[in-house]
């Protein structure tokens, strides 16, 4: 099975949220095949559907002085940042051309394990925490754990939507602005601050493609542009100016 990979820089995230819109539309329609997009966004919150509005602390005032967005979307899970820093990641997967068909715990399952295993290429020990989704950092003795990669996804009709966000060098102060995922006793951390040396973004990307083909059991096929993944959507609005250049 082919794994179509995306990658885009830094792009909007109402931009973000149109591009997945039209590959989900296009993978329902047969004209992809299931495809990761990797990105980045300048600094947004969003509110999934569990999400509750006081779990952001900062007023509304500030994030607007901050020029930090505010979008609630029909992902699962609590409060998120995004920002700069932070590697986003969009799989646009039919649940149903895997064999056996995945479910959705599962297919949870599945993306933790590629973020833990990405962890470990940078030497970074990466576990589960039990009712918790998402991948923190092992700890030993009085340490609890850290968290460094969000996940939260929506399916509809066999096609997945969002992901999870893995925070690589972004600036951890800027999740001060809530209390991420719902979650107040735990620290968020990230690879530059767990690993030794810190790895670069473009290295974060290669780990992360890889082991989405390994535990998906995919050929990842690099798509230089998204007019090579679908020329029609390269025709489609702001996306397309955003990725013209990236």
């Amino acid at each position: 099975m082919i794994l179509n990979l995306l990658q885009l820089g830094r792009v909007g995230y109402g931009d973000g949220l149109r591009l997945q819109q039209q590959l989900i539309d296009a993978r329902h329609d047969g004209r992809i095949g299931n495809t990761l997009v990797l990105l980045e966004h300048p600094p947004v919150l969003t509110l999934g559907r569990n999400a509750s509005r006081t779990n952001i602390v900062a007023s509304d005032e500030f994030l607007a002085y901050r020029g930090v967005e505010v979008h609630e979307i029909n992902r699962g899970g609590d409060v998120t940042y995004h920002g700069p820093g932070q590697l986003v990641g969009y799989p646009i997967f039919d649940l149903r051309s895997f064999t056996p068909r995945l479910g959705a715990v599962e297919y949870v399952r599945l993306i933790e394990e590629a973020l833990i295993r990405a962890c470990g290429d940078f030497g970074v020990k990466a576990t589960r925490v039990g009712g918790r989704t998402g991948v923190w950092t092992a700890a030993g003795g009085r340490i609890l754990e850290r968290k460094i990669a969000a996940i939260g996804v929506h399916i509809a009709r066999g096609i997945t939507s969002h992901g999870f966000a893995f925070n690589v060098n972004p600036d951890l102060r800027d999740f001060q602005l809530i209390v991420p995922c719902g979650i107040a006793d735990r620290e968020v951390t990230s690879l530059e601050r767990e690993a030794d040396p810190p790895p670069a973004m473009e290295a974060v990307c290669n780990a992360v493609a890889r082991q989405f083909g390994y535990v998906f059991h995919s050929q990842v096929l690099w798509v230089e542009s998204l007019s090579d993944l679908l020329p029609d959507l390269a025709l489609a609005g702001g996306v397309a100016a955003a990725g013209a250049d990236l």
